[in-house]
């Protein structure tokens, strides 16, 4: 799954990698060492712009809220629950299919925050010895420093208690696309613990290669096959894992600090 993820990238350098045509600088974010749900986001889509005089889709930079709401929901409750779509059933699903053929966007990163729970505490867990095991966080990156591209959706709701000129009439919200984690190993694995990412968790962000970035994000492609061909796991040997520090496990928490490598797990979460 993806709970947690870390997005320090300026705006700028996300125009330059995604050849962003328009972002607002209204819109802009503070790096984030620590995304959780509800969170606004950055997100990149084409979709043409409101009252241009050329219909064509532009590449835009834009902010969003983590947690996808169905247009045709109620109320936007469920979004907190619904942070993840499966890669597997997101073309059948009732709160993803539409997303899925028409409101497609990528979900940048630097990488995502996964914890494992060590076998010495899983073992005490079974025992009753220990309620609740103390989970190591470790955080999974591009080997080579690249960016993180989520595959994700968006979707609008609209907030009927409330006028149409009102700012928070209209809730833009996204979820990102997750898939079965690699078994192979890691392209720079840790010391001592997982050597490969189901090691860590059994589910992973999808990332999309650059050379999907431009057929992922086309409005034109509504074909449900041809768009699950895009959602095939990237190659293998592209990532790295390390432990990071337990701190990371609170919200409140951010900073750069959140992604100091340590030498191995902390004491008392042994894997």
């Amino acid at each position: 799954m993806c709970g947690r993820y870390a997005a320090s990238r300026r705006p700028e350098d996300l125009a330059g990698i995604f050849e962003i045509e328009k972002w607002d600088v209204e819109e802009t974010l503070a790096p984030d060492f620590n995304v959780a749900p509800t969170k606004e986001v950055y997100a990149v889509l084409d979709r043409p712009v409101k009252d241009a005089d050329s219909p064509r889709p532009v590449r835009q930079l834009r902010k969003l809220k983590w947690g996808l709401v169905p247009s045709w929901a109620k109320t936007p409750e469920g979004g907190a629950r619904m942070i993840n779509a499966r890669a597997e059933t997101v073309h059948e699903k009732p709160s993803y299919r539409r997303a899925f053929t028409s409101r497609r966007c990528i979900i940048p990163a630097d990488g995502y925050y996964e914890w494992v729970t060590g076998t010495a505490e899983r073992d005490l867990e079974v025992e009753g010895k220990k309620k609740r095991p103390r989970k190591q966080p470790y955080f999974v990156t591009p080997a080579d420093g690249s960016v993180f591209a989520m595959a994700g959706l968006y979707e609008f709701w609209r907030d009927r208690t409330l006028p149409d000129e009102h700012p928070l009439a209209w809730w833009v919200t996204c979820s990102v696309i997750t898939t079965e984690a690699e078994t192979t190993p890691l392209a720079v694995a840790p010391d001592a613990g997982p050597r490969a990412l189901a090691d860590i968790h059994p589910r992973m962000p999808l990332m999309l290669t650059p050379d999907l970035w431009d057929s992922w994000l086309d409005p034109a492609g509504t074909d449900p096959d041809a768009l699950r061909d895009l959602l095939a796991p990237p190659p293998t040997g592209l990532m790295r894992a390390f432990p990071v520090s337990t701190a990371v496990s609170n919200v409140r928490n951010n900073g750069p600090e959140l992604l100091k490598e340590l030498e191995g797990p902390e004491e008392g979460t042994l894997f």
